[in-house]
């Protein structure tokens, strides 16, 4: 490639303009960075330190300096929110609220940030109030959100299967899981009422909005329980299995009392041998053990659990064969097995809790809405070493 002479004089020429934008652009950053208040670099510099409490007091003086700055109100409301708060959060968000000159979507976004500030305070007939003012408008769907936590929370199931409809559904959320629940909510009531009637009803709506709704299998067993028919009720019981077999363990005490009262307790059993083979859970380990001790023994009771954890070994395993051990043993032994078994018994509390999927919250209980996030049916009945073994 031969060289041009007119290169000598453009590459001069790139460097100046180069030069020239440069000084352009570095000029437009001093003159931006002078327009801010000294304070509110204070405030950032005692962010990037981690001394929060400065940071607020540097911010609240930027914001007085300039009191057109609303992104800072903002940030300062929601900083306010997370400490804890609330009653600052409140003044902030109201003060935008009634300032004027803002335009609509800086105000509907004042609004919703002050109803997050109420439910967040407990005010919850308050920050009803202003949710419902913003339906349909573009803080529509965070409105719906929220008053969703607000019925949730006040268990008002009706209201809340309501709102629960209207929100839009999303790839990873349908919403109908939630919905069957807020039934079962509502039939649970209506069974403890003894109102089995309205109960069905209410069952029947909830397995049509989401026929996987292990709950609501769960309560018409328990319908047809409480009103003699044990054969329906188990039949009801049984289709957890198609269901979601991780919550059988659920059902195993229903199950067996049912068969029991039928005279039928070696069928029972038998089904509860054939769900820990197929669905192994320690929680159903502990239900078909203490069946065994009072229909079949010590000994059969023992076999079972020696066998179980033969396939599956885990500590609280482990120790249920130590209680199993303990009832067969000689007097001789009993000692030290019981040494052993108090021993493995502490080691075994830790990994025995249930965990939510979406949290991690950790309770011994099993609750069907973690108290954690508020999620449904993200804390199934499983202990903690259980997931740890899970690939």
């Amino acid at each position: 490639m031969e060289f041009e002479l007119w290169w000598l004089l453009a590459i001069p020429l790139f460097f100046a303009l180069g030069w020239m934008a440069a000084r352009v652009d570095i000029r437009h950053v001093v003159r931006e960075s002078r327009a801010l208040p000294k304070s509110y670099f204070k405030g950032l510099n005692f962010l990037l330190n981690e001394q929060p409490d400065k940071a607020i007091d540097a911010f609240l003086e930027a914001a007085k300096v300039d009191s057109e700055t609303v992104e800072l109100h903002f940030a300062l409301g929601n900083l306010f929110r997370r400490r804890g708060e609330t009653d600052r959060a409140i003044r902030m968000h109201q003060n935008l609220v009634d300032r004027e000159g803002l335009n609509e979507d800086q105000r509907l976004h004042a609004l919703a940030e002050l109803g997050h500030d109420y439910l967040k305070a407990g005010l919850l007939d308050r920050a009803e109030d202003i949710f419902t003012g913003l339906r349909d408008t573009a803080q529509n769907e965070s409105a719906l959100n929220f008053l969703l936590e607000i019925y949730q929370q006040e268990k008002e199931w009706r209201k809340a299967i309501d709102i629960a409809r209207q929100l839009p559904d999303h790839s990873g959320h349908l919403w109908q899981k939630e919905i069957a629940n807020f039934f079962c909510e509502l039939a649970a009531a209506k069974i403890n009422n003894s109102q089995p009637a309205e109960a069905l009803a209410l069952i029947e709506e909830a397995l049509a909005t989401h026929r996987k709704s292990v709950r609501a299998t769960l309560l018409l067993g328990d319908l047809h329980a409480a009103a003699g028919d044990l054969d329906g009720a188990i039949e009801a019981w049984k289709r957890i299995e198609q269901q979601n077999p991780v919550y059988l363990a659920l059902v195993a005490a229903r199950l067996m009392e049912a068969y029991r009262k039928l005279a039928r307790s070696e069928q029972g059993l038998q089904l509860l041998r054939s769900y820990l083979a197929q669905h192994p859970s320690l929680d159903l380990l502990d239900a078909a053990f203490q069946w065994a001790l009072e229909d079949e023994g010590p000994e059969a009771a023992y076999q079972l659990v020696r066998d179980e954890l033969r396939r599956n070994p885990t500590l609280l395993g482990l120790d249920k064969l130590l209680e199993a051990q303990l009832l067969v043993a000689p007097p001789e032994r009993r000692a030290d097995l019981e040494l052993v078994k108090n021993l493995i018994h502490n080691h075994t509390r830790k990994v025995a809790r249930y965990r939510c999927d979406s949290c991690g919250f950790k309770a011994r209980q099993f609750y069907w809405r973690c108290p954690g996030c508020g999620a449904w049916e993200s804390y199934p009945p499983k202990r903690t070493e259980e997931f740890d073994l899970t690939p």
